[in-house]
């Protein structure tokens, strides 16, 4: 029996024998691919290269560089590392946590000291599977068994993560022998992961996977120590209430503690926040710390984190006032672009410097001023007569993505200016070797709010994604490590609160667009959070941002 595939890479439909798999195809047309296939979009959603046909389908073979192919990859080097240490370290547990400085930090539990003379020895290791070309492979079995395969292994928080969302069947992978487990296609095998690093960091180490501006090179890090401690303070507070993973999480909301959860999470922000608004406070009455700058990446809860830090401020009897910087985007057709064309509002030169400057002259100068409103539905900015002026005890909160970036306020002296770098610095893990992607809780975030309040798709907003992240590590991440101070905005429980509603927006997201790939993935990450009631939820938490339901005003 023959099928019918379309193939985008070629540009040409054609039949192969049913049952054949994407591998045996991208072999019959390897000459005709410019690179070797990781993995494989199907009707736009991602599957490995072992994914069998039997209809007729549309095909795009992906590259480890573009479109889901660094996930596939990533996951699979994971997997390497963890073959690594079974086979280097019996026994020792390897914890993979989060995202930082280009790579990802690994940790050994039930290891003293982790020396450079160990991590060589775990790259070594790593350099001969690829050499051997084994392969990952895929296995399908009932949950209960696959529980106790990870069990027997040491696996706790995997079969815990099972144990919550109660699915019949569990997909796994093993890896010369030995099981594990990744939310995504894997690749074919071990020669197609040849690019990484592993360096020494902290009391653990990096993994570094290839650089995305070289691929054939690692990935090369950079200092970030006040990120690393903004992770490791929560990543503490994760182990003290007991709450690490998603398996965790879930065994809170089965036992009905979810609201205790989120009372000691918000009341963790509310610490943070006073300790900041005492820092701005001492400044200030040594002459200093006029200016408040707040900065973070998209949908980090840069604004209502500056809202909640004015009240702290208002109770050290300061008088904020408060700027947008998203208030002074030049009109819409006046944006200027991006490489691919697309607009590129995460620019400097997206804002009206010259207006900025200018209203920020006479507000410093004891002026009245009259403050723009950006309308995001029209792509304008609107004068409604709102208005300000610092008298006696003010302090000026400037917030936007662009308030770390000294070319903004070059003309301000230093000891004026107090900067504050807001990220939703997610340190919640689904399992010890799947983290939770930073990058995917804002996406969800802004997903949401984009839809509730700027009248955007999910489609839409998955679409400008890559141009916003591509933004975010030109204009702002190389500017964070000038913070000083920095507020983690992620709230442990917020993806279980954010789960139906992000669900049922991505639902809307058509088959037949290349965006259903990522809305189809971040429908399968969500699945694994049992859902939390939004009513539980405090009106001043940072979360009402994008819900809805906040006592702010926007």
């Amino acid at each position: 029996m023959k099928i019918t595939v379309y193939c985008k890479n070629i540009e040409q439909k054609f039949e192969v024998d049913a049952g054949s798999t994407l591998a045996d195809i991208a072999a019959s047309i390897s000459g005709r691919l410019p690179f070797e296939p990781i993995c494989c979009r199907v009707n736009n959603k991602t599957e490995a290269l072992d994914f069998a046909l039997y209809q007729p389908k549309l095909i795009e073979f992906q590259y480890r560089t573009t479109g889901s192919g660094p996930r596939v990859y990533t996951r699979s080097l994971c997997m390497m590392l963890y073959r690594a240490v079974t086979a280097l370290l019996p026994g020792v547990q390897l914890t993979i946590e989060h995202s930082i400085s280009h790579g990802y930090y690994c940790r050994l539990e039930g290891y003293d000291k982790v020396s450079g003379e160990l991590v060589a020895r775990l790259k070594d290791y790593l350099h001969d599977l690829v050499e051997r070309d084994l392969p990952f492979e895929r296995h399908e079995d009932l949950t209960a068994e696959v529980c106790a395969i990870f069990e027997q292994q040491g696996l706790i928080s995997k079969a815990r993560l099972l144990r919550t969302i109660r699915e019949l069947y569990t997909t796994y992978y093993t890896l010369d022998g030995v099981p594990d487990s990744y939310y995504g296609a894997l690749a074919p095998s071990t020669s197609h992961i040849p690019v990484f690093d592993l360096q020494p960091y902290k009391e653990g180490f990096l993994l570094l996977p290839f650089d995305p501006a070289d691929p054939s090179r690692p990935a090369r890090p950079i200092a970030q120590e006040k990120m690393y401690k903004a992770f490791t303070d929560y990543v503490e507070f994760n182990r003290i209430v007991g709450v690490s993973d998603v398996g965790e999480l879930n065994t809170y909301v089965q036992h009905h503690r979810a609201a205790d959860l989120i009372n000691v999470s918000e009341a963790l922000h509310e610490k943070a926040l006073a300790r900041i608004s005492d820092d701005i406070t001492s400044r200030y009455k040594e002459g200093g710390a006029r200016i408040v700058l707040i900065s973070g990446p998209s949908s980090s809860g840069k604004t209502t984190t500056t809202k909640r830090l004015a009240i702290h401020l208002m109770t050290n009897l300061l008088k904020p006032q408060m700027i947008s910087l998203d208030d002074y985007f030049v009109d819409r057709d006046h944006t200027p672009r991006d490489t691919s064309g697309e607009y590129d509002y995460e620019s400097l030169y997206a804002l009206d410097l010259a207006q900025f400057n200018a209203d920020l002259t006479a507000i410093l100068a004891g002026e009245e001023v009259e403050l723009p409103t950006y309308n995001f539905e029209l792509g304008r900015r609107e004068y409604r007569g709102k208005r300000i002026r610092l008298g006696k005890g003010s302090i000026l909160l400037i917030e936007g993505i662009h308030g770390l970036n000294p070319e903004l306020t070059s003309h301000i002296p230093e000891i004026m200016k107090y900067r504050v770098y807001v990220s939703a610095l997610t340190t919640l893990s689904i399992d010890d070797h799947n983290w939770v992607p930073t990058t995917d809780n804002r996406l969800l975030r802004r997903i949401i709010r984009d839809h509730k309040y700027r009248g955007t798709s999910a489609e839409e907003t998955i679409r400008r994604w890559p141009s916003v992240r591509r933004g975010e590590e030109k204009w702002i991440f190389p500017y964070q490590e000038n913070a000083d101070s920095m507020f983690n905005s992620s709230l442990l429980f917020e993806l279980g609160v954010m789960k139906d509603e992000a669900e049922t927006v991505l639902r809307s997201v058509p088959y037949d667009v290349p965006e259903y790939a990522e809305a189809y993935r971040l429908r399968k990450f969500l699945s694994y959070f049992l859902p939390i009631n939004s009513a539980l939820i405090p009106s001043t938490s940072l979360l009402r941002e994008f819900l809805g339901g906040s006592s702010f005003r926007y």
